[in-house]
């Protein structure tokens, strides 16, 4: 079966006329993983261990850890740190932000425009953070809560 698009999934929405219906016919187009269940996803997909992550994204470990078992949930900040050590790309990096109910990066923003500057050409955390304060701007933040 066609995965359909968002833009697709919204045009259905505008001519339904149930959404019951709606929701049966699409159930398998809905998100329905939770976020640690995203992020683990991800890091099988990536095949990459949870070790690795935590050295690129800039994170603690035991935090890290319990962002990925669901006990801790982590900023918008620290979201971007994971996707930069799972090695996101850009469109994997806005899912992410937008499964978390944080808002997507912005390409009008100074400060996100660097970020996605960065995820596009797969820099690392600490990069990214550099071209951050080169420009003035608060840098990602990594410290552990």
């Amino acid at each position: 079966m066609k995965r359909k698009t968002t833009e697709e999934l919204n045009n259905e929405i505008k001519r339904a006329s149930d959404i019951r219906d709606y929701l049966k016919r699409n159930k398998e187009h809905m998100l329905t993983l939770s976020l640690s269940e995203h992020l683990n996803m991800l890091l099988h997909q990536k095949n990459l261990k949870k070790a690795d992550v935590v050295r690129s994204s800039q994170l603690g470990r035991i935090y890290l850890y319990k962002i990925f078992s669901g006990e801790k949930i982590p900023s918008r900040d620290k979201l971007i740190a994971i996707a930069c050590g799972l090695n996101l790309s850009e469109s994997e990096t806005q899912n992410l932000l937008k499964l978390s109910g944080n808002r997507e990066l912005y390409a009008r923003d100074k400060r996100d425009a660097l970020i996605l500057f960065g995820i596009q050409r797969n820099k690392s955390v600490i990069d990214i953070n550099e071209m951050l304060d080169e420009q003035g701007l608060s840098i990602l933040n990594t410290t552990k809560e």
